[in-house]
């Protein structure tokens, strides 16, 4: 039997349905870079002897060998795994065409695989997001949405906020009719520490605007997304 969507509902105060809209994201929290010029920010030096702490605490010993460059290394991998706090979200979705003679219904990407660390225990999610959105005269490039969720991905999360966010960003900069975000992934803090569940996988999903409010539209793209690659 295929599932129905239906647009989620609630009670207002006066005791009355009405129809479910998720709380706004602030657009500074999602438009601009998140490390300004002026930030203060421990230097490279303290970042590495945070590292040395950390390996001691463990009963490490940081002056052996195979540990006297692991400081600069971790410092190194730091820089690369969290770049998204220096990299600005609208920036990456400013550039739009308006060649598209016409089109009037949603764009797809799925498929698009990311890594991001939990904001919790600062360890490894990963898996792939999928977005569509339907245009209003003008598109983004295609490789934009991928690099969207490299931004994010990039910075401590978790899914659910990490799937608001990237719904969020292009919703306010395209102003499309709709968009729609499903976000899959495996948590190492889940699979490889504490509870043991290795394979499972959370899902997340956002929709705005016709996608929010037409069950058809929610219905085609879970169909689209799902369906088998070649």
């Amino acid at each position: 039997m295929d599932a129905i969507i239906k647009p989620l509902r609630g009670k207002s105060p006066d005791g009355k349905s009405q129809d479910f809209r998720p709380a706004e994201l602030d657009p500074a929290e999602f438009l601009a870079a998140a490390v300004h010029p002026d930030q203060a920010r421990p230097s490279r030096g303290e970042a590495e002897q945070a590292v040395q702490t950390l390996l001691a605490y463990i009963g490490e010993n940081p002056r052996r060998e195979g540990l006297l460059d692991t400081p600069r290394r971790v410092v190194e991998a730091y820089d690369e795994l969290f770049q998204g706090y220096h990299q600005c979200p609208a920036e990456v979705l400013n550039r739009t065409f308006g060649e598209t003679a016409g089109y009037d219904d949603f764009v797809l990407i799925r498929d698009m695989n990311f890594t991001s660390h939990c904001e919790h225990h600062m360890m490894p999610f990963y898996g792939k997001a999928h977005i569509a959105y339907t245009p209003v005269e003008r598109v983004v490039g295609l490789s934009k949405l991928a690099r969207l969720v490299d931004i994010f991905g990039h910075r401590l999360q978790t899914q659910e906020h990490l799937t608001a966010q990237l719904a969020a960003a292009v919703d306010e900069v395209l102003k499309p009719r709709g968009v729609a975000v499903m976000v899959e992934a495996e948590h190492t803090c889940m699979s490889a520490r504490g509870i043991r569940k290795e394979g499972s996988r959370t899902f997340t999903t956002r929709f705005t605007g016709n996608f929010r409010d037409n069950p058809v539209e929610q219905a085609r793209f879970m169909s689209m997304i799902n369906m088998p690659s070649r």
